[in-house]
């Protein structure tokens, strides 16, 4: 699942000028009445696409940006004059779950939710009820290429030189990961590109099944023993698991390149912004990407996004706004920012997100949905990710020999979840 922090503020954009209504709506005042955007976005996100709001041009309604955060699935709560127009949903997997609360996309849109992967969320029985507005491939690793020149290491094409690199960095007094796990789903993508790498036919099993239960899937008990055993190398986490623990996801990119304490940060394609603005050196910035499980097995890819959905009933104008939104032009400023990646897209972008965007259309690349957002409930808060956060703190730098019984604990607690 993509998610990001919330900041408690609201912005009421009419046309390209920005204007802040304080203490009434837009309605109250008499004027017309604003198109709702709810976001999970925050920080640079958000004001990226407060960018792509004002290149849209003169509208004829003001559009008020609600940054939702981690709640963004309060999005579809009741119907109100208050209930957003237009959900920005990180969250594509709770599509299938809402249909009955969508708006069905208009025919010059709806190819556009029928490609690769987005198809088995977005349509049904004919229809399409999302458009991808923004891809993100959860697969990236950024780094440090002084600290590797230092340690004569390369970026690894296996996955045990993965872990032959990190021991190596250890050695030389330099921790290898920083781990931002104060956001469970740098966890999940942690776990869900190792499943991927290892055993693509039991990701795809899960990702589809009508109950699915990984606690009884042999190959997600080996992928947890495999994340495992990386997370427990001794000084393999910068700060340990308490830092881990602490961190979120752009607190882990500084780690690596802004206090520089760690070498190296598993971070989705929208880490970029947070890397440019903080790296101490901006020349110092490399990238590669989940290494192969395996002589001959493709590297694993795992791709998420956020999704344009509408509510119903729609008004003329949330629908005038989509189609803005929609136009092959209206992200160019978010990705002029950095961290935008469109899909399908391959050009326009700098270098490290040009490669990934190569990656995600190669034909001979294991290209799956982000699985815990397919999972629903039991790959959220209160279900892998709690999982996962327990799995760190029994192994996390504390060696091989502690993984086998946690491991085991983590099955028996997702059991528990799954009922």
């Amino acid at each position: 699942m993509t998610r990001r922090l919330v900041i408690s503020r609201r912005v009421v954009l009419a046309g390209a000028a920005a204007t802040a209504v304080s203490g009434c709506s837009p309605d109250v005042l008499g004027l017309s009445r604003s198109v709702r955007v709810a976001v999970s976005w925050s920080g640079p996100e958000l004001r990226a696409f407060h960018k792509v709001l004002d290149g849209l041009g003169r509208l004829g309604y003001p559009v008020e940006v609600i940054p939702l955060g981690d709640d963004i699935s309060t999005a579809f709560g009741a119907r109100s004059a208050r209930r957003p127009d237009i959900v920005m949903l990180p969250q594509p997997g709770l599509v299938p779950q809402r249909r009955d609360d969508l708006e069905k996309m208009p025919s010059d849109l709806a190819d556009r939710g029928r490609a690769r992967l987005w198809d088995e969320l977005l349509t049904h029985e004919g229809s399409t009820y999302g458009l991808p507005f923004k891809t993100a491939h959860k697969s990236a690793v950024w780094y440090r290429p002084s600290v590797f020149r230092e340690a004569q290491v390369q970026p690894p094409t296996q996955w045990d030189e993965w872990l032959e690199l990190n021991k190596a960095l250890s050695i030389g007094g330099i921790r290898p990961l920083a781990l931002g796990a104060g956001d469970g789903w740098v966890l999940t993508d942690f776990l869900e590109n190792v499943l991927l790498g290892t055993a693509p036919s039991a990701y795809r099993a899960l990702a589809v099944a009508s109950d699915p239960r990984p606690s009884r899937v042999p190959e997600f008990a080996a992928a947890l023993e495999q994340l495992a055993t990386m997370w427990a190398a001794p000084g393999a986490l910068a700060g340990g698991v308490e830092r881990s623990l602490t961190q979120q996801f752009p607190d882990a990119v500084l780690e690596v390149f802004g206090h520089r304490r760690a070498a190296m940060v598993a971070a989705s394609d929208f880490a970029e912004p947070v890397i440019r603005q903080f790296a101490a050196d901006p020349a110092d910035v490399g990238l590669f990407t989940f290494p192969a499980f395996g002589a001959g097995a493709a590297a694993p890819v795992v791709v998420g996004g956020d999704v344009m959905v509408l509510p119903r009933p729609a008004t003329d104008d949330a629908w005038d706004l989509l189609h803005r939104l929609a136009t092959p032009a209206a992200p160019a400023p978010w990705i002029s920012s950095g961290g935008f990646l469109v899909d399908g897209r391959t050009t326009g972008y700098s270098p490290e997100l040009t490669r990934l965007a190569d990656q995600l259309v190669a034909p001979e690349t294991s290209l799956q949905f982000d699985l815990s957002d397919r999972l629903g409930e039991l790959g959220g808060i209160d279900g892998l990710w709690r999982v996962l956060t327990d799995l760190l703190v029994r192994v996390g730098t504390r060696g091989p020999d502690v993984v086998p019984e946690a491991v085991q604990l983590a099955l028996t607690e997702l059991a528990e979840v799954e009922g």
